[in-house]
């Protein structure tokens, strides 16, 4: 009789999970150990999807990780109208655009390279989180993000959540009875999750296209081409696309940090809140990586994406400014050819690697069309 229950528990919580993957349009679950095939999630990875998309997990009730990580939009914000995210209060706003959460299991912790003699590494956009779990307890405190006040609320909603039975299966009868350690339990399932090929399914055309599966278009070859060029694009420098020495396929991002010389965004409803969430009102700067190494040099730096699915996750820059993946490359481009606004943090600004690319308006276009090929899911879309 035991062994039934559990049998249907087991089914039970594998449903649940499979109803909120409908709800969100996500592709069957996945394991991390089996990238582009069907298999079952963990315990832990169950219970980890539970918590990315339980609203319930916000103050007021209404957003989860989900709401600005979205399948649907290769899991950064689908309100894609708006620069930056808005929060659980209709009336906050995030200072930044989000980054996506796919493909994030890869970004390693930040580190100075004494050899290269540069920070790499480290999520969000400046850095500041080490890992998946510790970026997963940024959102839920942030008061212009979930803005729950205390983990002491966030520990009240887990047990009252409809998984609280897996919630204690995966770590234990006590694992609720302390807030602090529940918080860290709950960040650390979501990290599990996180970590599946779910998120990271390295299934883009151009993956099958690397495989010898597909071929990519004469336009595409031609923006894969510009976006190599060392003499044209330079994209590769910073996003390299070809698979590592081991044959692990290409991340499109060296984790590096660069100051772009992006303008401020004059449309960023960030500015226009009130001093107790932006005291400089429009005046406010982003620091980037600067104001976390506590290093002046590098103020105005952030860190270098990842392309995967880029076509899907506009705007773009870390404060929404370009509207359009066309504009971004278009900025690329000519940033120090035309008049684009000035930057929003002038000094240390980039100008090896770009601003004066000399691109023609087809090869703009044509590496926009390479871009597009990064996009996941293309092995399911090309069979419906």
């Amino acid at each position: 009789m035991t062994n039934l229950l559990d049998r249907l528990k087991t089914a039970l919580y594998c449903a649940c999970v499979v109803a909120a993957a409908l709800a969100l349009g996500c592709t069957t679950p996945q394991s991390e150990h089996a990238v582009g095939e069907e298999a079952q999630f963990t315990p832990k990875e169950q219970l980890g999807k539970l918590l990315f998309v339980d609203t319930n997990l916000s103050t007021p009730p209404g957003q989860s990780c989900a709401t600005c990580h979205s399948p649907s939009a290769g899991f950064g914000d689908p309100i894609q109208q708006l620069p930056v995210s808005r929060g659980a209060h209709p009336d906050r706003f995030g200072n930044r655009n989000d980054l996506t959460a796919a493909y994030a299991a890869f970004i390693p912790p930040l580190r100075f390279d004494e050899d290269e003699d540069r920070w790499v590494g480290g999520l969000f956009w400046d850095g500041r989180a080490a890992d998946l779990a510790a970026q997963a307890k940024g959102p839920p405190l942030n008061p212009l993000e979930m803005a729950n006040p205390d983990v002491e609320t966030i520990t009240e909603a887990l047990r009252a959540a409809e998984y609280r039975d897996l919630f204690v299966e995966v770590f234990g009868d006590a694992a609720l009875d302390d807030a602090a350690r529940a918080f860290d339990l709950m960040a650390d399932a979501i990290a599990a999750y996180e970590a599946t090929s779910e998120l990271s399914p390295f299934d883009s055309k151009y993956d099958l296209f690397l495989a010898g599966e597909v071929q990519l278009s004469e336009q595409e070859l031609r923006g894969m081409a510009a976006y190599e060029s060392e003499a044209k694009g330079k994209c590769a420098a910073c996003h390299p696309n070809r698979p590592g020495a081991d044959g692990s396929p290409p991340l499109f991002t060296d984790h590096t940090y660069d100051n772009l010389g992006v303008p401020k965004n004059p449309e960023n409803p960030f500015y226009s809140l009130p001093p107790e969430f932006n005291p400089d009102g429009d005046r406010y700067v982003d620091l980037g990586l600067g104001a976390i190494v506590d290093d002046p040099d590098m103020y105005g730096m952030f860190r270098v994406p990842t392309l995967r699915n880029v076509a899907l996750t506009q705007p773009y820059m870390h404060n929404g400014v370009f509207k359009t993946l066309y504009q971004a490359v278009a900025f690329y481009n000519s940033r120090d050819a035309a008049p684009w606004p000035t930057p929003e943090w002038p000094a240390n600004v980039n100008r090896d690697e770009l601003g004066n690319l000399g691109l023609t308006t087809q090869e703009i276009e044509d590496i926009v069309a390479f871009l597009r090929t990064l996009s996941d899911g293309y092995r399911s879309r090309r069979e419906q």
